[in-house]
């Protein structure tokens, strides 16, 4: 899967629900940097 078009679809439903990304990363339980990094393909492996 396109980590791009994963991380747009992530975003575009965050936002659809009126979240920022730390309310999203409370909700699901992992840090709002990890949603940053699912959002922009950024990741330091």
């Amino acid at each position: 899967m396109d980590n791009y078009v994963t991380g747009a679809a992530i975003r575009t439903l965050r936002e659809k629900q009126h979240l920022t990304q730390l309310q999203l990363a409370e909700q699901i339980s992992v840090s709002d940097k990890t949603v940053s990094k699912w959002e922009t393909g950024v990741s330091h492996s």
